[in-house]
C-alpha cells in the first residue's frame, strides 16, 4: 500500500466511529433532522441504518477530465437530502428505486469497478450515506482499491460531515445551484442553501485545491463545480460565478450545463416550469468567459 492510500486509511480509522455515531441523532446534512437512524428512523432523506444503491457502472456521460476514455465508475445511492421539485432522476432520489447494500457490497461494487478499468469511484448523492460510504472505502482499501474517490453531491453540506471527508475524498464535484434563497425555497424547500452551498464549496477547495488533471486529461484530484443554468436566473448565475472567481479561486473549473427541463414537479412551480431560452444560456456562457472561467465540457 502506498503512502497515500495508508494516510487515507488512516483518516478511515478516525473518522468512521465519528460518522456512525452522528447517524444516532442525525445531523450529517443542513436539514438537522436529529432522528436516531440506527433504531430505524428515517428524516428527509427517508433512509434509516443502510445505504441504497440503484445501480453502479462506467458513466461515460461525465465530464470528460472524469469519464476519460473508460469510464467514471458511478454508484448511484438512492434518496437524497435535497429533493428538488426538477429532480430529473427523481425516481431514484426521491422515490426511492434502489436495493438496500451493506458496506462490503458497496466495497466489492468499487473493485469490480477498478476492475473494469473505471479511472474513478465517482459516489452521486452521498451525503445521507456518508458513514456506509467511509466503511464501504476502508474495506475496498483493503481489498486493493487505489483509485481516486469523488463526491459528488449537491453542495448541501455541513462542514462537520465534510471534514469525515479530509484526506479520503480526492476529488469534489458539487453542484452550485442557486444564489437566491427564495428560488431555493421554492425549488427544494432549502432557502439556506445558497449560504451552505459558499461555505461548502470553500471548505472543499481548500481540502482538495484545483483541479489537478494528469497527462492523459483524466483529473487526479482537485474541485470541479457544477451549475445548471435555469430559466430567469441569468443573474443569480452571474452571482454564483462571480463568488467562484473572487472567493474561491481564479482557476475554479466549471461545468456551465444547459439541459434544465422542467421535470417531476417543476411544472407546477412558475420560476421553473419552462425550459431556458437558449439566448439566456448564451448570455451565461459570455458572463462565463468574460470572467475568464475554464470549461472543462
Amino acid at each position: 500500500m502506498t503512502t497515500a492510500l495508508h494516510k487515507k486509511k488512516e483518516s478511515l480509522a478516525r473518522c468512521i466511529p465519528k460518522a456512525m455515531a452522528m447517524l444516532k441523532n442525525c445531523t450529517l446534512c443542513p436539514r438537522m433532522c436529529r432522528v436516531d437512524r440506527l433504531k430505524g428512523e428515517k428524516g428527509y432523506c427517508d433512509t434509516a441504518d443502510r445505504a441504497k444503491v440503484y445501480g453502479y457502472m462506467p458513466h461515460h456521460g461525465e465530464e470528460p477530465p472524469l469519464s476519460g476514455s473508460k469510464g467514471s465508475g458511478t454508484l448511484f445511492f438512492s434518496h437524497c437530502n435535497l429533493c428538488c421539485c426538477f429532480c430529473q432522476n427523481h425516481d431514484i432520489s426521491i422515490q426511492g428505486e434502489g436495493d438496500p447494500a451493506d458496506p462490503e457490497q458497496i466495497a466489492r461494487a468499487m473493485i469490480h469497478l477498478q476492475e473494469q478499468g473505471c479511472h474513478n469511484i465517482n459516489f452521486v448523492t452521498p451525503t445521507h450515506v456518508v458513514p456506509f460510504i467511509l466503511k464501504a472505502a476502508d474495506l475496498a482499501l483493503d481489498m486493493g482499491l487505489t483509485l481516486p474517490l469523488v463526491y459528488n453531491s449537491s453542495g448541501y453540506e455541513t462542514p462537520e460531515t465534510l471534514a469525515l471527508l479530509d484526506g479520503i475524498m480526492d476529488i469534489y464535484l458539487p453542484d452550485f445551484k442557486f444564489w437566491d434563497k427564495d428560488l431555493a425555497r421554492l425549488a427544494c424547500n432549502a432557502p439556506d442553501y445558497p449560504k451552505i452551498a459558499r461555505a461548502a464549496v470553500k471548505i472543499m477547495h481548500a481540502q482538495a485545491g484545483n483541479l489537478k488533471i494528469d497527462a492523459n486529461g483524466i483529473a487526479r484530484s482537485g474541485l470541479l463545480v457544477r451549475h445548471l443554468f435555469m430559466p430567469g436566473t441569468l443573474a443569480d448565475t452571474k452571482k454564483i460565478l462571480k463568488f467562484l472567481k473572487t472567493c474561491v479561486s481564479p482557476d475554479t473549473r466549471i461545468n456551465l450545463m444547459s439541459q434544465y427541463r422542467p421535470l417531476w414537479q417543476a411544472e407546477q412551480v412558475p420560476a421553473f416550469c419552462r425550459p431556458a431560452d437558449p439566448n439566456e444560456f448564451r448570455a451565461a456562457v459570455k458572463a462565463a468567459r468574460d470572467l475568464g472561467f475554464f470549461f472543462v465540457s
